[in-house]
């Protein structure tokens, strides 16, 4: 069975991958200062996807499992605020 993943934005601000089914804690939490929010403007929540993508793809090729570019294309937003 697939496991799927979602992209939230937690309460305190940080960003965080998790299971769909699951309401338990993140598998991966990632922290921005307020300079780096500041530098980015805004678009934390962006560097944050790509970042998760990243370790996700690595993670699929570390374990021989191929996965294709649209793997990642969202139809819709791709994080929802907690």
């Amino acid at each position: 069975m697939a496991r799927f993943f979602e992209i939230v934005e937690l309460s305190n601000g940080d960003i965080a991958l998790r299971r769909v089914d699951e309401d338990g804690d993140a598998l991966v939490r990632i922290h921005f200062s307020e300079d780096a929010k500041a530098s980015l403007i805004d678009h934390h929540v962006d560097v944050a996807r790509v970042m998760l993508e990243a370790g996700v793809r690595m993670v699929s090729e570390l374990s021989g499992f191929e996965m294709d570019s649209e793997d990642f294309e969202p139809t819709e937003p791709s994080y929802r605020v907690h």
